[in-house]
C-alpha cells in the first residue's frame, strides 16, 4: 500500500484538535481548525484520509511520533519484560528506566507520547467516518468497505491504549468540537466497544485486498480473537481461530503457513503468508526516513555495527537462558535461569572466548546477537567491541529489527543521518501468534492433544535446520556466504505429549516467550495471564545481581499490571480522566 506524502494530521489530545500541513499553502485555503469539506467529500478524499489512518501503524508521524510509539512497543512490551535491559548507557534516554523498574510516575514523557499518538490515529480513522458519510459518489459496498478498514484500525488503536493504562475513552466519530462532547471520561470498559469495531470488519472486510497492507477479514477475525484471549473469552476465540488456520488467507489470497523463521525479520521476504496484519514500512521514498521503521532506529549493536546507533534493547541474560534445553531438545520450564548460558559479560573485546556448547533452541541466534556468533552477514559478532556499555546493558545485542549488510542503501534510507531508517516491517500478527493463541485456547476449553499439536508445529518450523544460523564459509570475509554447519549445537524437539492443563498451559505460555521474544508482547501477555508481579519479580531477584540499576526495582501488583495516564492529559480533561490506581 503506497503511502501519502502530503499528509492531513488530525490531533485528538481528549482536549485540543490540531491541524498540521506539510505545505504552508493549505493553511491558506481553509480557517485553521477546520477541514475543507469540499476536497475531502469525495471518493479520493476519503481514501486518502484512509491511508493516514493506515500510515500511522508504523508509530512515527502525527503527534508524539518516535522511540516512544514505535510500532514495536519495545520499550512498554519488551524493556518493561523480562525480555530485555534498556540498555546503552544509563543516561541515555534515562526515561525508560524508571519504566524498566516499575518506577515511572505520570510525568514520564514516554507515556504522553504513546497516547498522543495512539489518539491522534483514533481521530483519523473516525474522519474516514465522518467525512465518509457526506461523500456521494461511493457505492454502499465501497462504503462498507472503508468504513470496516477504518473500525478495524479504530480497534487496533485503542485495544494498544486498552492494555496499556486499561481504563481508557473510547473516542469514535461522534465526538466532535461542534457537539462539544470531546471531554470523554474513562470511566467504562471498552473491551465491547473494541469487539463491536472488529465485528464489523469482520462482517464488511474483504477476503482479499488490492494493496498488501490493508486489513482483510481474515485480519479482523485473527485480531477479534485476539481481544477474547485478552478477556479470557477462550471458546469465542477458539472458533475463530479453528477458522483462521483452516481457511485464513492473506490480503493477496494466499493460504496463511509458517516460512522460515528468519524471514519474518528480513525486509526482502516481508508480506510473506505467515503475515496476517503488518505495519508497513518503506524506505529511500522521499519522506526523509519518516515512512521506514523510524521507532526501532535505536536497536541496533554499538560502534562499528549495523545500524550506525545506538546500543539500545539489549537482550537480558534471563531471556537468552530460556533458550537453553534438555536432552530431548524441550525448554526448561521451571528452571530456565537457574544456568547462565556462557557470556563474554566483563571480557575485553580481545579475550578468548568460546561460544556456549551445551544444547540451545536455534532460535536464540536468529533472535539475540551473542560474541563468536554470525550476526547476519556483518560477521562474527565481536562482543563488547558492539556494546555501549556492557556493565549496564549485559553482552547481548538485539538482532530481529536489524538488516543484512548487503541491504544497506537499498532497504535502509540513504537520507537518515543513521542507517538505521530500514523497510523491515514490524508484523502485529503473524501466523506463529495465531497457532500459539489457538493453543492457549486449546489448553483452556478444548483439547490438550490439540494444543500439544500446534505448539508442536510453531517447534517443528525452528527444527528445520535449514533456518539455523550457519558458520561463515570465510569468516574473515562473511560476504562469501555460510556453510551447512550448524553455528552452535542447537537441538530442538517436540512434546511428546502435554500430561495435564496446568503442564499444558506452563508450555504454551513458554513457547510464546521463545516464538515471540523481543517482539513487544511480552509485558502485556504477562499481564493477561495474570502472572506479572510473580514473574516479574523473580526475574528481578536473580537479574539485581547483573544490573545494577534493578536493585530497588520492584513490581507492585494490582498497580503495575498498567501505566499511568499521563498527567499533562488528566490536566486538559479538565479531571474528567481518572489516574490508575497506586499512581
Amino acid at each position: 500500500m503506497k503511502r501519502s506524502y502530503i499528509k492531513i494530521i488530525l490531533v485528538l489530545s481528549i482536549s485540543s484538535v490540531l491541524f498540521y500541513a506539510c505545505k504552508k499553502e493549505f493553511l491558506e485555503r481553509a480557517p485553521l481548525g477546520s477541514l475543507d469539506q469540499g476536497n475531502l467529500t469525495t471518493s479520493a478524499g476519503v481514501r486518502g484520509l484512509l491511508i493516514g489512518a493506515y500510515s500511522l501503524l508504523d508509530g512515527y508521524g502525527g503527534a508524539g511520533g518516535g522511540f516512544a510509539t514505535a510500532a514495536s512497543n519495545w520499550v512498554f512490551g519488551g524493556v518493561a519484560s523480562d525480555d530485555a535491559y534498556k540498555g546503552s548507557d544509563p543516561g541515555d534516554q534515562a526515561d525508560i528506566v524508571s519504566i524498566e523498574t516499575y518506577s515511572a510516575n505520570a510525568s514520564n514523557p514516554y507515556f504522553e507520547s504513546k497516547w498522543r499518538h495512539l489518539y491522534d490515529a483514533i481521530q483519523r480513522s473516525n474522519d474516514v467516518l465522518r467525512v465518509m458519510a457526506d461523500v456521494k459518489g461511493m457505492s454502499d459496498t465501497e462504503k462498507k468497505v472503508a468504513g470496516a478498514e477504518a473500525r478495524f484500525l479504530r480497534a487496533h488503536y485503542h485495544f494498544e491504549a486498552k492494555r496499556m493504562w486499561n481504563m481508557i475513552p473510547y473516542v469514535d466519530e461522534t465526538i466532535t468540537y461542534a457537539k462539544a462532547n470531546i471531554l470523554v471520561a474513562n470511566d467504562k470498559d471498552i473491551w465491547p466497544n473494541i469487539e463491536a469495531d472488529l465485528k464489523f470488519a469482520v462482517a464488511n472486510l474483504p477476503a482479499t485486498q488490492p494493496a498488501i497492507g490493508r486489513a482483510n477479514s481474515w485480519a479482523a477475525k485473527a485480531y477479534l480473537a485476539k481481544v477474547y484471549l485478552y478477556q479470557k473469552k477462550y471458546a469465542e476465540a477458539k472458533t475463530l481461530l479453528d477458522d483462521v488456520i483452516t481457511n485464513g488467507t492473506t490480503a493477496s489470497g494466499k493460504k496463511y503457513d509458517l516460512v522460515n523463521f528468519f524471514d519474518n525479520f528480513n525486509p526482502e521476504t516481508k508480506n510473506s503468508v505467515e503475515s496476517v496484519f503488518s505495519a508497513q514500512m518503506s524506505v529511500n521514498d522521499n519522506s526523509g526516513g519518516s515512512n521506514g521503521n523510524w521507532g526501532d532506529v535505536l536497536n541496533f549493536p554499538y560502534n562499528g555495527g549495523p545500524g550506525g546507533c545506538c546500543g539500545f534493547y539489549q537482550p537480558s541474560q534471563s531471556l537468552v537462558n530460556s533458550y537453553r534445553v534438555d536432552t530431548d531438545g524441550l525448554p526448561f520450564l521451571d528452571n530456565f535461569n537457574s544456568v547462565d548460558v556462557k557470556n563474554d559479560q566483563g571480557l575485553k573485546s580481545d579475550d578468548p572466548f568460546t561460544p556456549e556448547t551445551a544444547p540451545l533452541d536455534p532460535r536464540l541466534d536468529i533472535t539475540v546477537g551473542r560474541r563468536g556468533i554470525p550476526y547476519l552477514d556483518w560477521g562474527v559478532h565481536p562482543g563488547n567491541n558492539w556494546i555501549r556499555d556492557q556493565a549496564n546493558g549485559g553482552p547481548y545485542a538485539p538482532k530481529k529489527s536489524v538488516y543484512a549488510k548487503r541491504q544497506q542503501g537499498a532497504l535502509t534510507d540513504k537520507s537518515f543521518w543513521s542507517t538505521g531508517i530500514t523497510a523491515n516491517n514490524y508484523t502485529i500478527i503473524r501466523f506463529a501468534d495465531v497457532l500459539l493463541m489457538a493453543a492457549e485456547a486449546e489448553v483452556e476449553v478444548g483439547s490438550l492433544d490439540k494444543a500439544k499439536d500446534l505448539v508442536n508445529r510453531v517447534r517443528q518450523r525452528a527444527a528445520a535446520p535449514e533456518g539455523w544460523v550457519k558458520t561463515y564459509v570465510d569468516p574473515a570475509a562473511p560476504e562469501k556466504g555460510f556453510t551447512s554447519t550448524p553455528a552452535a549445537n542447537y537441538k530442538i524437539g517436540l512434546y511428546p505429549a502435554f500430561p495435564d492443563k496446568v503442564y499444558a498451559r506452563k508450555a504454551v505460555r513458554f513457547e510464546r516467550k521463545l516464538e515471540l521474544a523481543m517482539e513487544g508482547s511480552r509485558f502485556f501477555d504477562l499481564v493477561r495471564y495474570g502472572t506479572a508481579a510473580e514473574e516479574l519479580n523473580a526475574y528481578i531477584a536473580v537479574e539485581k545481581n547483573r544490573r545494577s540499576y534493578l536493585n530497588n526495582a520492584s513490581f507492585t501488583k494490582a498497580k503495575n499490571e498498567y501505566f499511568p495516564i499521563p498527567r499533562n492529559q488528566i490536566d486538559l480533561s479538565k479531571g474528567t480522566l481518572k489516574q490508575n490506581p497506586g499512581y
